[in-house]
Parts: structure tokens; C-alpha cells; sequence
């Protein structure tokens, strides 16, 4: 009797350790399971893309079919901003997910990621929710994206614009002095006859194809595209420029006067118009990508560009890229045509297609709004997900925004250091070293032709101390 007791524990304890053995197992299936089912991330991030420079937004000579095909599929923010209209400080704040501000001031190209804490770091945090990360392109922050966070990077570093678009791409094609930083990596990956933006493109459809499939990726692709130097396929050039050629611009000017320069009004550069429909054509490669991978369903994708279009010279004149007509002005500018952006939001089955008229969103929202979807946790920053507005279940027409561009480049851009403010549909522009204000309702008043600062004073004057207020926390 004795011995069969024995047996009849010991066969209780093998069953208890097989249940055991079985819910371990079945547990670490449910966390496989479970990254499996998290959203991959793909950002595409471009350089100098105007607001207009899409034929979803209203361009009659850029054709871009895979954008707006995109677009369609996409929640679309009509009221999206930069954080700032040049490269470096708005780059930082969407990174940061704040405004773009240090030891003070605004330092233009003076921006490194090494010393940002991980209590401001949605990268780290991405990460630690079981994303494998990487970066590829355009970084411009410091020497790589590696120290930040990113598990990955690629032909990212110092460099701000490649010195050609051409193979090979660290070598100059035109005459002069070269005092750009060359881009690393280009040189083992490229070959005679190849064209950055495709090499960019190649290298990340590589990565998703070899990714580890038992974890979520979040891959970053900042173009250096559409940025200058222009320079384009030949073959392009010809096309846009033979369709320039029979467009009938009737009584637009190709130029007006703004600051110290002018602003383009025509979109009549045929070789900016081949290097915008070379991205489409690259996005386009994106996306069947995702779907020949069978992971277009549970993609989240994110499109956008870093500030308005270069449309602007200033005392010394120039080869402009692009008009962001209607909007005014364009990169350097506080004006719309300098810092308001396209920003689609696409996620299939989870984000209703639309357009999103009333919401007032900012770069510096994205990590905000990827953090809440992949581990719903919060940072300590300025900008906040709009997670809720892409589900519909919000909208902030009421938000109040700020701007501060100290680096003015009246020499380049025309403009002059100027601050700005806008609440709901007003905006108000402070150049306050010159000591003068516009008030704008750009609801109403898109082109912000009509300065309503003698119309509503008392609005002006209440909207210019919080822009002040705001000035003095930092």
C-alpha cells in the first residue's frame, strides 16, 4: 500500500510539472504571439517637401500617383506644422517630441542627440516595448542615429544634403569648393548609374525583407531628397520639362518680392520636378514592398515632410526649387508656406481614412503618438499623441502652438528673426527686432494676405504676451 501511494504522488508530480511545463511553453507563445501582433512602424520622412508639392494637394505639374494613392488610404492633417522652417531645429523636435529649444535658444544646426535624457527618449522606449529600430538617411543631429537608440542606422551622420544624387555620391559634379560633410556608407553600397534616393530606398526594402519576423519593426527612412543640390535623372528632367513647357501658367508672376529677396510663385523647375516624382516613385516601392511581405495590414505608416518648400532667396538670388502657393513664403519663414506640412496617418482597419480639418497638430506629436500605440506609456514633453484623432474620438481645434526663429538668413532666404503664435484659427507673426506684428485668421485667410492687427488689437495684444510668456520659460 505504501509503495502504490508512492507512485500515485509521483505520477501527480509529473502531472503538475507537465501542466507547468505546458504553461511556460504556452506563455512564451503568447508573448511571441503577441510581438507578432504589434504594429510594425514606417516612417517616411521627407526633405524640403513643400505643402503643395503633391498632386493630392494641388500641384498641376508634380505627378504623384503612389502618394496620393497613400493619401487616400490615410487619416490626412490638413492643419499639420513643422516646428520650425529649416532642417536641424525641426528634425530635433520631432525626435524630442518638444519644441525645439536648448540652453536657451534655438541653436539652428547646433543640435546633438547624445545628451538627451531617456525620460525624453521615445526611441529607448519604443525599443523596450519589442521593437527592433532603424534609421536610414538623412540625420543631420549628430554623428549617428546608433546613439540615440536606433538598433540600426545607414547613411545617416552630419551630412545635411548629399554633395551629389549621382554615383558616386560623395564626389561633386559641379565646379566650386565642396564644404559639405560626405555621407557614410554610400560609397560600399552605391554603383556607376545609381541614384541616391533608389539606393536609400534599396537599402531599406533589404532590411524589412531580413528583419528578425519574430519582433516588430519601427524603420525610420528620412530621404535627403527633395533637398538641393538638384540634380535628377536625365530622362525625367526631359519629361517635366517638355510638360513645363505646354503649361499655360496665364497672369502669374514667376516672382514677387518678400523680405529681402523674392518668393517663387510658379512651379516651373523641371529637375525639382523629376527629384519629387523620383520619392513617389520610391514610395510606391515602399508599399508594394509591404504587401509582397504580407504585412500591409499591420503596418502603421507614417508620411511627412521636415518644413515647407525652398521657394524664397534673399539679397543674394538664387535657383529656387519649388512655389508653395497659395501658402506664403516657404523654408525659413514663419509664414504657412514654411512650416506647414503633409502628414498622412495610415493603419488599415484601425484608422478610418479621412480628412482632419479641425485638429492642430505638430511634428513634435508623432513619437508622442507612437508611444501610446505600441506601450501606452507617456513622456515628459510638449508634444502629445494624437492617437485620439486618429481614432476619432477627439479633435483640438483650440490648441495653442509656438514658433521661435532666431537664425533668420536674410542673405539666403530673405527672412528676418521673427517668433509666432497660433490659437485655434488665429496666428500672429512677431518680428520683434524690427518691432512689428501681423494677425491672420488662417481659416479664412490661408494666403495670410489680410492683416486683421488693426482689426482686432485686443486679440493681437493678448496673443503677443502668451507668445512672450512662452518666450521667457526657456
Amino acid at each position: 500500500m505504501k509503495f502504490l501511494k508512492q507512485i500515485q504522488q509521483y505520477k501527480a508530480l509529473v502531472f503538475f510539472l507537465c501542466i507547468l511545463f505546458v504553461s511556460c511553453k504556452g506563455n512564451k507563445i503568447t508573448k511571441e504571439q503577441s510581438n507578432s501582433q504589434k504594429p510594425n512602424i514606417l516612417i517616411i520622412h521627407i526633405d524640403d517637401l513643400g505643402y503643395h508639392d503633391l498632386s493630392l494637394t494641388g500641384s498641376k505639374i508634380y505627378q504623384t500617383p503612389h502618394v496620393d494613392q497613400l493619401a487616400s488610404e490615410s487619416v490626412r492633417f490638413n492643419n499639420a506644422y513643422a516646428n520650425y522652417p529649416r532642417c536641424v531645429p525641426s528634425r530635433y523636435a520631432m525626435l524630442t517630441a518638444g519644441y525645439p529649444i536648448k540652453d536657451g535658444d534655438v541653436p539652428d544646426d547646433g543640435f546633438e542627440m547624445t545628451d538627451v535624457p531617456d525620460s525624453k527618449n521615445y526611441i529607448k522606449q519604443i525599443h523596450n516595448a519589442g521593437y527592433q529600430t532603424a534609421y536610414f538617411g538623412k540625420w543631420h543631429l549628430g554623428e549617428d542615429p546608433k546613439d540615440f537608440g536606433f538598433d540600426y542606422s545607414l547613411a545617416a551622420g552630419h551630412a545635411g544634403s548629399p554633395i551629389s544624387y549621382i554615383y558616386p555620391f560623395n564626389t561633386p559634379k559641379h565646379k566650386g569648393i565642396n564644404k559639405k560633410a560626405p555621407i557614410k556608407d554610400l560609397d560600399s553600397i552605391g554603383k556607376k548609374g545609381d541614384y541616391l534616393t533608389d539606393v536609400l530606398t534599396d537599402q531599406v526594402i533589404k532590411y524589412i525583407k531580413n528583419r528578425d519576423k519574430s519582433k516588430p519593426f519601427m524603420t525610420m527612412l528620412a530621404f535627403y531628397a527633395v533637398h538641393q543640390p538638384l540634380e535628377a535623372k536625365e530622362a525625367d528632367i526631359k519629361r517635366n520639362q517638355k510638360e513645363i513647357d505646354a503649361f499655360d501658367f496665364g497672369d502669374q508672376p514667376e516672382y514677387i518680392l518678400e523680405g529681402t529677396g523674392r518668393t517663387k510663385m510658379r512651379q516651373n523647375n523641371a529637375t525639382y520636378a523629376a527629384m519629387v516624382e523620383n520619392m513617389d516613385e520610391n514610395v510606391g516601392r515602399l508599399l508594394q514592398l509591404l504587401k509582397d511581405e504580407g504585412i500591409s495590414e499591420n503596418t502603421i505608416i507614417f508620411f511627412s515632410s521636415d518644413h515647407g518648400g525652398l521657394s524664397n532667396d534673399g539679397t543674394k538670388k538664387r535657383d529656387l526649387a519649388t512655389s508653395n502657393y497659395p501658402l506664403r513664403a516657404g523654408k525659413g519663414w514663419l509664414y504657412d508656406g514654411g512650416i506647414k506640412v503633409p502628414l498622412f496617418v495610415k493603419w488599415n482597419d484601425h484608422f478610418q481614412p479621412r480628412d482632419e480639418n479641425k485638429s492642430l497638430v505638430m511634428l513634435m506629436d508623432v513619437f508622442p503618438t507612437l508611444s501610446d500605440i505600441t506601450s501606452g506609456k507617456k513622456l515628459d514633453t510638449d508634444g502629445k499623441s494624437f492617437l485620439p484623432i486618429l481614432k476619432n474620438q477627439e479633435h483640438w481645434q483650440d490648441r495653442t502652438v509656438f514658433w521661435h526663429s532666431p537664425n533668420a538668413r536674410p542673405t539666403n532666404t530673405g527672412d528676418t528673426k521673427s517668433s509666432a503664435i497660433r490659437k485655434g484659427d488665429y496666428k500672429l507673426i512677431n518680428w520683434y527686432v524690427e518691432g512689428r506684428t501681423e494677425l491672420y485668421n488662417i481659416k479664412e485667410d490661408p494666403s495670410e494676405t489680410h492683416n486683421l492687427i488693426n482689426e482686432k488689437p485686443k486679440l493681437a495684444q493678448e496673443m503677443l504676451k502668451v507668445l512672450n510668456d512662452w518666450k521667457t520659460t526657456f
